[in-house]
């Protein structure tokens, strides 16, 4: 009788939540195209900040605010019980929107919500409202996490470190993905986001005259020849089960037609989900440098800067994840989408306690929301929202509950 009642009173929260999220779904869409036409870049995310804080004054839960921006609030339960955690990052990317005639387009030239950051912190703001209509029942504390800079790879690592998991079991993130389709969720136990590291190679050979090379260490041939090989670290050092991308992705060499180049610098990116994997090509990458610029008699250095670390799903999290999207859309709502080596800072959270990011379609041909994160055509089914937002509410209740 016990399980019963208690079943009973568990789905009567999950429908009160379902109730409250379709009752603010026309407020849900208000918050979302408001914060889309009002970006802001990493570290600059002050109005959205003090729009967060007024949002959260009004439904009575407290925060704090952390620096320079973002902020950290509690729904404390009225039972006794766990914390966990729900993030949403914040801010816009010095991108051009390129639809000028959304209703809602970006009001500030340059920059742009492209990756559906709005779309996070609008929804666990309602998330929030729902959770706060059945805050008596909750056994434990779910605490909100609105983070800055995720663009910069560094949000997360600072809201760490000023103490956005103190205190938390577990913690649970999403992303807007508009790969898949509209209303689909993805969560696998596992790898899901690559980490992402910078490189930089700096070649130093020996300028002069176009027409006498023989006195020169041409820095162009040295860094072309870097290039050609250096994709070989990959495809022949690396295991072929191992997942990784090498990108070189900026050359600057040379001043002048018919002068001989003294320095090049090539920038790139590294991606992978193994930490042995990602040792291994850091280390390659210096052997590579040093080695062809010996060829040609130049000098080399390499500077390494880590970046994210991989997202790798705990698997009870992941699968709980799973078990709430099916139970609140039905079954039919998972989807398989593949490891992506787009980078996420939400690992910084998931290195401190265990939990799950998963991903929320809305791609949808038709509203022409199919365009990829980061383009300036980018934008979002606005019918994944509510989607988004009950996941937020229901997976804190579930795990709470537990």
């Amino acid at each position: 009788m016990e399980n019963s009642t208690t079943h009973n009173a568990a789905g009567i929260v999950n429908a009160a939540i379902k109730q409250a999220i379709a009752a603010y779904a026309e407020e849900l869409t208000d918050i979302r195209r408001k914060l889309h036409s009002e970006p802001e870049l990493s570290w600059e995310e002050y109005e959205t900040t003090a729009f967060v804080c007024r949002y959260l004054d009004a439904l009575g839960i407290p925060y704090r605010r952390t620096e320079p921006t973002g902020v950290i609030a509690e729904i404390v339960g009225g039972l006794p019980g766990r914390t966990v955690a729900l993030r949403a990052d914040m801010d816009a990317l010095p991108v051009e929107e390129l639809d000028r005639e959304l209703a809602y387009v970006s009001k500030e030239t340059g920059k742009m919500h492209a990756c559906g950051h709005d779309a996070h912190t609008s929804m666990l703001l309602v998330a929030a409202k729902a959770l706060i209509g059945v805050q008596a029942e909750l056994p434990g504390t779910v605490r909100l996490v609105f983070q800055p800079a995720e663009e910069a790879a560094a949000g997360a690592k600072e809201m760490v470190r000023q103490g956005a998991m103190d205190g938390v079991d577990n913690v649970f993130g999403m992303h807007i993905w508009s790969q898949m389709p509209t209303h689909k969720v993805a969560c696998a136990p596992g790898p899901s986001f690559a980490s992402a590291d910078l490189f930089t190679v700096t070649f130093k050979g020996r300028g002069g005259h176009g027409a006498m090379p023989q006195d020169c260490i041409d820095a162009a041939i040295v860094a072309s020849s870097f290039v050609m090989n250096v994709q070989s670290i990959v495809s022949r050092t690396v295991a072929p089960k191992q997942s990784a991308v090498l990108t070189v992705g900026k050359m600057i060499v040379g001043t002048r037609f018919n002068v001989i180049a003294e320095n090049a610098v090539i920038e790139g990116t590294v991606r992978c989900f193994d930490a042995q994997v990602r040792d291994h090509i850091q280390r390659e990458l210096g052997h590579y440098a040093q080695q062809v610029a010996s060829i040609y008699g130049a000098e080399a250095k390499l500077d390494y800067v880590r970046g994210t670390q991989a997202v790798i799903n705990e698997e009870q999290s992941a699968l709980r994840a799973q078990r709430v999207a099916a139970a609140a859309f039905g079954a039919d709502v998972l989807y398989d989408e593949e490891p992506t080596m787009g980078g996420e800072d939400f690992s910084f959270y998931l290195d401190a306690v265990p939990g799950s990011f998963a991903l929320v379609g809305s791609g949808n041909p038709d509203k022409d929301t199919q365009w990829a994160h980061h383009h300036g055509r980018f934008n979002i089914d606005e019918d994944a929202l509510a989607t988004g937002a009950e996941l937020y509410a229901q997976y804190a209740w579930a795990y709470l509950n537990e």
